[in-house]
């Protein structure tokens, strides 16, 4: 099944260079680009991709306000791809938001090419792009500087397993599925089926949120 995408960046070559590279994989179409989020959204709703490439700072509307409008769209409007941002690493607060608003993970936009050929490849297969150091080391500052706007998140721990809490903190700390299977004992199949009780019992959309509800929640703690 190919991959559709889309790259929405307000700096041309960043685009172009992004399409070639993408383009020449056999899984993967670039369907659309634009300029800035505001082009970003109605390119997004014409051509229904799977994933968004989203620089986080352009003109007209950044890619926080047009991520948060592609993930969750005005009724009527049933299409929602999954959106990886993309930064540099003077990264702020935009990111950490945008996690939260439901982006599936970020990539720095120095990263090797195979980096983000598979990001697109990991992200549209539902997955969240938190495995890579850095971003666990990005995750862990913004919750430490952010306050928790939840009520009470910690309260919502309590209606999980002891093994799904185990799983939960392990997802925190950045390890993939296999290296949880591992760290547990456990058949990978069944980290996956624990996952998907950890999103619907704490009403998370994906991997990333999940990441940020165990810092708000406590359970994990910036840097430990």
């Amino acid at each position: 099944m190919t991959i559709r995408v889309i790259i929405v960046d307000d700096q041309a070559m960043v685009r172009a260079g992004f399409a070639a590279l993408l383009s020449a994989q056999s899984d993967i179409d670039v369907v659309g680009e634009a300029p800035d989020g505001r082009q970003g959204i109605e390119v997004g709703r014409a051509t229904h991709p799977d994933v968004v490439l989203m620089d986080v700072r352009m003109p007209e509307l950044d890619g926080l306000a047009a991520a948060r409008e592609l993930l969750d769209p005005p009724p009527g409007v049933v299409h929602r791809p999954k959106v990886l941002m993309l930064t540099t690493f003077d990264v702020d607060d935009y990111v950490y938001e945008a996690l939260r608003a439901g982006a599936s993970g970020f990539l720095l936009k120095d990263a090797p090419p195979a980096d983000l050929i598979s990001a697109v490849r990991v992200v549209a297969a539902g997955d969240a792009l938190l495995a890579p150091s850095v971003t666990r080391r990005l995750i862990a500052d913004f919750a430490q500087q952010r306050p928790a706007p939840r009520k009470d998140p910690s309260l919502r721990l309590n209606g999980l397993t002891p093994r799904e809490t185990e799983v939960l903190e392990l997802i925190a700390r950045g390890l993939s599925n296999q290296e949880i299977a591992a760290a547990l004992v456990l058949a990978e199949q069944t980290v996956k089926t624990h996952i998907g009780r950890v999103l619907a019992k704490l009403d998370l959309r994906d991997r990333a949120q999940a990441v940020i509800f165990a810092y708000e929640s406590g359970l994990v703690s910036p840097g430990a």
